[in-house]
């Protein structure tokens, strides 16, 4: 990329006898490099000696303020730096804090926001930097040259840079030993009615209302439900109700569920389309008296707790239930969540993205110091930066030296206060790493720049503390081996998935969605409040003929509002988006 970028254009000839940093190269307030030679780069210092804190505005973080704990200890001993983290799902969600800050002209010094429209915006607005002066210096952001090189295609310059970017090819799942889906109950009463088997998503109905029969109350005394739902992920449409869907290959692009292989589209509002299945299994399941009767008020948080509790007995992903039940305690006495052999199932797998994923990193053009955030957005693409830094869900390893070291075999390995840290998140940090509790002082940015099932080049092993043999072995509990004997002797998941071609792997192709027109937007808004408010509905029917006469005027509403327009949009761009994974599949395989 970058001998492309220096002989682009009427730069040529004249980039030889300037600084690559010279002021032209960089908009904004970017301040030029000093003491380069012509043609070089001047290295980042290895210290900086003005404290500085800046402002993150970050579209994924779930905490606002002063980033604090190990995380912030890391970056003011590296960089004398501290974040200013600025979080609109904290705000109040939506755009209302994006735009309010684009309309003053000044979102962040650092931003984390989508690549597409968004970014595009801001380019176009003159709020975010052309950092090529500083992508010179970036020896290891270097490295995934080729993701940075696409992000900024057909741009004058360096404006962003991709996160999840990884070297394992993109016909390759990027998740680790768990998929994102699948369907988790609670192994430990699934056992207890002798593993019975499951061909398909409805025979589990019978299963859990055996399960909830036997088990009524959680571990606190109060009830427990088989199901439980929440509101607050809703959009285009009922979210929980696409979760299902996943389990049969298809993901979303607005009214549109697509396989992963591009062998089918679906429009969700279809009578058999996997959408409208998963309502009709809500239905049944709530007629049987399995939903949670809060699930029409309660937020995601307080369902969370729930499954802390052991009142809720099945889980749509692995990072909810077996997150907050699989505790050290539970697992060594056989109890947790575990995915069930559902035998048609073929579980969603996104592909690892060889040009990253869907946010990006920015420099915000009236940055007071760009190059200080250039070198920290540096140092996130490094193996340090990579253990260090990730999403609240993921699983890197933490920092060497408090979470993990190398064996004397040459392996990774993780400490005995990683394995508590890691695994529960609430033992006390020792006071010279930053204090405070593990799981405050997590990363607030909560996205991965590498992502973790990336190999470590120093160690020849993944960032994902989950794929270390060492970790493994540590895993070996009543639980574990309960699960894996009657899996086929899977040593995960994943394993199982892939043994028994149950995963479809969508290619990482690194596709981005052309933005609604505004005839689009507002067609799309008023349908989607129609479809949200009518899935609640009929999930909530009293039987079949209830839930057919709504779904019947669902339809009929949907297509007064101009359902069929949108839904031809959505139709377009996810035909485009397996043209593109196909290419990407052709190319590195």
């Amino acid at each position: 990329m970058k001998l492309k970028r220096l002989a682009a254009g009427a730069l040529v000839g004249s980039l030889a006898a300037m600084s690559l940093a010279g002021c032209s190269l960089i908009t904004g307030d970017a301040k030029p490099q000093e003491g380069a030679a012509a043609g070089e780069s001047k290295p980042f210092p290895k210290s900086w000696d003005e404290p500085l804190t800046i402002d993150v505005f970050d579209g994924l973080a779930n905490y606002m303020g002063i980033q604090s704990g190990w995380f912030a200890k890391i970056v003011k001993d590296k960089f004398n730096m501290e974040l200013n983290i600025i979080a609109p799902n904290v705000a109040g969600g939506g755009d209302t804090l994006y735009n309010t800050r684009v309309a003053a002209g000044e979102l962040g010094d650092l931003i984390i926001t989508d690549k597409g429209e968004k970014l595009d915006e801001l380019i176009q607005g003159g709020l975010v930097m052309d950092a090529s002066g500083y992508y010179e210096q970036m020896g290891d952001a270097e490295r995934f040259d080729v993701a940075v090189e696409k992000l900024n295609e057909g741009k004058d310059g360096v404006y962003a840079f991709p996160t999840s970017v990884s070297g394992i090819k993109p016909t390759e799942p990027s998740e680790g030993l768990e998929p994102t889906f699948g369907p988790y109950l609670r192994w430990d009463y699934y056992a207890e009615l002798g593993y019975p088997e499951v061909d398909t998503l409805e025979d589990l109905l019978p299963i859990l209302k055996q399960m909830q029969d036997a088990h009524p109350t959680g571990d606190n005394g109060q009830p427990a439900y088989a199901l439980s739902l929440f509101k607050d992920w809703d959009g285009n449409f009922m979210n929980n109700a696409k979760q299902p869907a996943t389990y049969y290959g298809f993901d979303e692009m607005g009214f549109v569920l697509a396989q992963a292989d591009g062998s089918e589209f679906q429009s969700i509002l279809d009578d058999d389309s996997a959408y409208v299945r998963s309502l009709r299994f809500f239905q049944k399941a709530n007629e049987m008296g399995l939903v949670d009767p809060e699930s029409t008020t309660q937020n995601y948080d307080t369902m969370f707790t729930k499954y802390q509790n052991g009142q809720v007995l099945y889980s749509f992903w692995p990072w909810l239930g077996a997150a907050a039940y699989n505790t050290p305690e539970h697992v060594a006495e056989g109890k947790g969540f575990g995915m069930v052999n559902m035998k048609d199932q073929k579980i969603f797998s996104y592909g690892a993205e060889v040009y990253g994923g869907k946010q990006v990193l920015a420099i915000g053009s009236k940055a007071e110091d760009p190059e200080r955030i250039a070198a920290f957005i540096d140092w996130l693409y490094s193996p340090e930066g990579a253990y260090a830094n990730g999403a609240q869900t993921g699983a890197s390893a933490g920092p060497e030296g408090l979470n993990w070291e190398v064996n004397a075999d040459g392996e990774p390995e993780l400490t005995e206060f990683g394995l508590e840290a890691l695994l529960s998140g609430e033992n006390e940090v020792p006071a010279e790493w930053g204090g405070g509790t593990y799981r405050d002082g997590v990363s607030a940015l909560n996205v991965p720049v590498v992502l973790p099932a990336d190999v470590d080049p120093d160690t020849g092993f993944p960032y994902n503390y989950t794929f270390w043999p060492s970790f493994q072995e540590s895993q070996q509990t009543a639980f574990s081996k309960d699960w894996s004997e009657h899996m086929d002797g899977a040593t995960s998941t994943m394993d199982f998935l892939k043994k028994n071609d149950q995963i479809a792997v969508a290619t990482g192709g690194g596709y981005t969605s052309p933005p609604d027109s505004s005839e689009i937007e507002t067609l799309r808004n008023q349908v989607k409040s129609q479809i949200v408010a009518a899935s609640w509905k009929m999930s909530f029917a009293k039987d079949d003929a209830e839930f057919d006469a709504l779904l019947k005027g669902l339809q009929e509403t949907a297509e007064g509002l101009g359902y069929d327009k949108v839904y031809e949009f959505d139709l377009d761009k996810a035909k485009e988006q397996d043209k593109v994974r196909k290419a990407v599949a052709k190319e590195f395989g």
